[in-house]
């Protein structure tokens, strides 16, 4: 059996789990809401209703764990992989 078809046979095989977080949910003096998530340092965002808030915060949290393959220094041994938690 191929590398490739392991890995891909191991992917069906998993479940699909998500990660859970906690976030801080603030009114702001000005009107709307904003928020932080501590678990990742730097991660907040905001919106001008609740609706708006949690849009952003996926946004916010996906651009804030999310890098840029092209950046990374890895050899022509490794393999870059896109997971789910």
């Amino acid at each position: 059996m191929s590398e490739t078809n392991r890995i891909f046979r191991m992917m069906v095989c998993l479940r699909v789990r998500y990660m859970k977080l906690k976030v801080v949910i603030h009114e702001a003096e000005e009107g709307g809401y904003w928020a932080e998530v501590p678990s990742i340092p730097g991660c907040a965002t905001q919106g001008d209703s609740f609706d708006e808030l949690l849009t952003n915060l996926y946004e916010a949290v996906e651009g804030c764990l999310s890098v840029d393959v092209r950046d990374l220094a890895v050899s022509n041994k490794c393999k870059v992989m896109e997971i789910a938690v």
